[in-house]
């Protein structure tokens, strides 16, 4: 996590000093209860100086209305905010469906020229803890092995709905997604 606008910015000057390629940009921004875990300066850094060094940003639907200080509720809605947040520099937005209110867990990729929803079953379970870290952290994995975006991306939805589906049930509360749930969809 990027905690205020110093630590954002030090990230920025360094992708540009090594020119680091495959950014993936994970904007952990607000805690499962709704609380603001970045300043507002630490959010317009973030807009300024690190989105459009990224190749790809994934925020929830809360982490899109913060970046774009604007609500956002329906597909249509969605839809555009990828687009305006691709606007602002990045070469492909994933906007991330689990806090809607639809019956799938609907996920919207946008690149400028793809768009795509990326849909699941939507599971009714309390181990959701991690799954943004784990969606983002798959598509860099994805990414790292020469994968294209899209891809990447769909292999991550992939991923971590099979973590959900068959999560690890470890202690009480928000338990933690199941990382090796894919194995129990590949057979192996």
């Amino acid at each position: 996590m990027l905690a205020d606008a110093e630590i954002i910015r030090e990230v920025a000057r360094n992708i540009r000093l090594h020119n680091f390629q495959n950014i993936v940009i994970d904007p952990v921004m607000i805690a499962k209860g709704g609380t603001a875990l970045l300043e507002n300066e630490a959010t317009q850094v973030l807009k300024d100086e690190l989105l459009p060094l990224g190749t790809i940003i994934t925020p929830n639907i809360p982490e899109a209305e913060e970046i774009l200080g604007e609500k956002i509720t329906t597909k249509a809605e969605i839809e555009q905010a990828a687009k305006k947040i691709f606007d602002i520099g990045v070469k492909a937005v994933v906007i991330k469906g689990g806090h809607s209110k639809m019956s799938e867990a609907a996920d919207f990729y946008y690149d400028g020229e793809t768009t795509k929803w990326l849909t699941s079953e939507r599971f009714d379970t309390p181990h959701t803890h991690g799954t943004g870290c784990t969606f983002s952290a798959c598509i860099a994995a994805e990414l790292a092995k020469g994968n294209s975006l899209l891809d990447s991306v769909m292999v991550a939805k992939e991923f971590i709905t099979s973590a959900i589906k068959y999560p690890l049930g470890i202690g009480h509360g928000h338990g933690p997604t199941n990382h090796f749930a894919y194995r129990l969809e590949d057979g192996k």
